[in-house]
Parts: structure tokens; C-alpha cells; sequence
């Protein structure tokens, strides 16, 4: 990639730009959630135990890239609402492994649809091409970020 100035320009309008979408577009998914009643942080756990139910607290954290207290106290509030349970491993009694509840699933289902509505909103307009595009684009960002970190460990 030239070093030039508008290179370095272009650098820096695609970090503030891809820094900006992220940012506006998890508002605007709070905002969408709030009459649910659940943050996106919990929304995360529950699409990922949708995903793979019976993960372990050790896996959501990582998969999350949150610490292993703080996805406890997630578990700990959605336990309370009856959304998820914790039942120990069969095969390690000092692992806990978390289910979804059936109060659970018709939740993911309303949090999927309002997903969809703002998606649909925030991709009007845009043609199938540029999509695609962008996502080619940032899976390949994404891939080298994950290059970079994996090479320069600390």
C-alpha cells in the first residue's frame, strides 16, 4: 500500500468509518431491544446458546471476549428471568454448562425479528453487489486483524 498523504487520509476515514457504523449501528440495536427488556450483552449470549446450547461459561466468555466474572453475572441475570440454567458437566463437576430455557426461545425469536427490521433499515437502498462487496472487504480485514494478533502475541 503507497505511503502518500492521501493514502494515510484514506486510512484514517476507513478506521473513523468503520468505528463509526459499529458504534451507531449497537445503539441503535439497544434501542430496538429496550421494550425487550435485554441488553445487547445478553442478547449476544442468548444467540450464542442458540447457536451451540450447552456451552460453557469458560467458552461464552472467550467467544464474547468478555471475562469469565463478568459472563457470570450475565448468566446470573438471565438465570433470574428464567431464560437460561446452569447445570454442572456431566464428565467435570467444576464446569458449568449453560441451556436455554423454553421462556427463552420465544424471546430469540422476537430479538430476531426486530434484528432483521433494523438490518433491513440500515441496508436500504443498497444494492446486493456492495454488499457484497463490503463484506468480502471486512472478512478480509477481519482475517488479517486476526493474522496480526495471532503473529504478535504478547
Amino acid at each position: 500500500m503507497a505511503t502518500d498523504a492521501t493514502s494515510i487520509d484514506w486510512e484514517l476515514r476507513l478506521g473513523f468509518l468503520i468505528h463509526d457504523v459499529s458504534r451507531l449501528r449497537r445503539s441503535a440495536f439497544d434501542r430496538c431491544l429496550k421494550p425487550l427488556n435485554v441488553t445487547r450483552s445478553q442478547w449476544w449470549v442468548l444467540a450464542y446458546l442458540s447457536r451451540e446450547d450447552g456451552m460453557t461459561q469458560s467458552q461464552l466468555a472467550e467467544e464474547l471476549d468478555l471475562g469469565k466474572v463478568a459472563v457470570g453475572g450475565l448468566i446470573d441475570r438471565l438465570e433470574k428471568g428464567g431464560l437460561v440454567r446452569r447445570d454442572a458437566d456431566p464428565s467435570d463437576r467444576r464446569v458449568n454448562r449453560v441451556f436455554l430455557e423454553p421462556k427463552s426461545k420465544q424471546l430469540i425469536a422476537k430479538m430476531r425479528k426486530v434484528s432483521h427490521r433494523m438490518n433491513e433499515q440500515i441496508l436500504s437502498g443498497l444494492v446486493d453487489e456492495k454488499l457484497e462487496a463490503a463484506a468480502t472487504t471486512l472478512d478480509a480485514m477481519k482475517r488479517n486483524l486476526l493474522d496480526y494478533l495471532q503473529q504478535n502475541e504478547v
